[in-house]
């Protein structure tokens, strides 16, 4: 995978380009602590074997992207009990900041308008990018993300409390066998991944650029954000809305408040699927984001 820096926001940006230069573009945006490798290849070649350009970076904080260790470690547990009683909490920064970064990268590469498709964390971002910045936004796909409404089912306790528990430092392969053990935990029940292939991939992505601290800050940054819905009725793009019916970690209420609460979207769930991107959905996911942005032009035209 050949990987650029790009100066966004006042920070460096690590991001791939592929797929034809004249394509309708596609901004990946990928959710908490995830590197833009944690956007499969199988699945990035099929939206570009479906005619389109695709853009997948590290969020600020992750992986080769700038990190903000200035910044330091935040309490979450003290943040997520200041949040709980209404009072406020100071991120390092923001996901409106994070959204900026999406933008920023679409400047930096001369891209006036994307489809914007992002995960978790990511459909978080990508709401924020739609909302803030609807003149550069065709249309907007978030997968396996939520509402910020407090009032949705919570996590499960399992998936909760690996969230919670990530080690900051440690031994490696026993950091290594956390990160597998939590993709288990939250992963999809109908469509588990084969061993093999995720002790490679979270070897590959320890290498790269193992970084908790970082993720402990984006955190801050979620708990910070507070309920989206005032903000997702000024979301114009057209919305697919799509969640897995068994995620663990964001259950299913939370994509259908975000689909109740953007003027137009539709809803996709998929039984079996949870709070990952397994190969076995490949296919499936690039054919609804296709279709849906395959819809939007014939609108647009």
């Amino acid at each position: 995978m050949k990987t650029e820096q790009a100066a966004v926001n006042g920070i460096s940006i690590t991001y791939e380009d592929k797929g034809p230069r004249d394509a309708p573009v596609i901004l990946l945006v990928m959710g908490l602590g995830g590197q833009l490798t944690l956007w499969p290849d199988e699945f990035v070649d099929a939206l570009n074997a479906r005619g389109f350009r695709t853009i997948r970076y590290d969020n600020r904080d992750v992986g080769l992207s700038t990190r903000f260790e200035a910044a330091g470690v935040p309490n979450l547990k003290w943040m997520f009990v200041k949040a709980a009683i209404g009072l406020p909490v100071r991120p390092a920064y923001t996901l409106a900041d994070m959204a900026t970064d999406g933008i920023g990268l679409l400047d930096h590469l001369g891209i006036d308008r994307a489809h914007v498709v992002g995960v978790s964390m990511g459909g978080m971002i990508s709401q924020h990018i739609a909302a803030r910045y609807p003149q550069r936004v065709l249309s907007l796909t978030s997968v396996m993300s939520t509402t910020g409404n407090r009032r949705l089912p919570r996590a499960q306790k399992e998936a909760m409390r690996v969230l919670a528990n990530r080690p900051m430092n440690g031994d490696k392969e026993a950091l290594i066998a956390y990160s597998v053990g939590a993709a288990r935990v939250i992963g999809s029940p109908g469509y588990p991944s084969a061993e093999e292939r995720l002790q490679r991939r979270v070897r590959a992505d320890f290498e790269r650029g193992w970084y908790p601290q970082g993720v402990a800050r984006q955190m801050a940054a979620i708990v910070a954000d507070g309920d989206r819905r005032p903000m997702l009725k000024d979301i114009k793009a057209p919305t697919l809305v799509i969640h897995g019916e068994d995620d663990p970690l964001v259950p299913l209420p939370g994509g259908r408040d975000t689909a109740d609460n953007i003027a137009g979207a539709r809803l996709k769930t998929i039984p079996g699927m949870g709070h990952d991107l397994p190969l076995a959905l490949v296919d499936t996911l690039a054919d609804a984001i296709a279709e849906h942005i395959d819809a939007t032009a014939t609108v647009a035209a």
